[in-house]
């Protein structure tokens, strides 16, 4: 499965490695891809919740907006 998601607060690309660092642990999510302009973090991969990206987006200082 993929889903995006619209993450405010990242600025830089040390922003996108934490968010990627973060979710890259959820157990399910097997790839993460940034867009810093948009602020669209995509994650593809099996078995992985909302919550649990939101929960990884949170932990790394950032904010999901929503899941689109």
């Amino acid at each position: 499965m993929t889903k995006n998601y619209q993450v405010s607060g990242m600025t830089c690309e040390h922003c996108a490695q934490s968010v990627t660092e973060e979710i890259s642990q959820i157990p399910g999510a097997q790839g993460v891809e940034v867009d810093l302009a948009s602020g669209r973090v995509t994650v593809t991969g099996e078995d992985f919740s909302d919550a649990d990206i939101t929960a990884a987006v949170e932990e790394a200082g950032y904010s999901v907006v929503a899941p689109e």
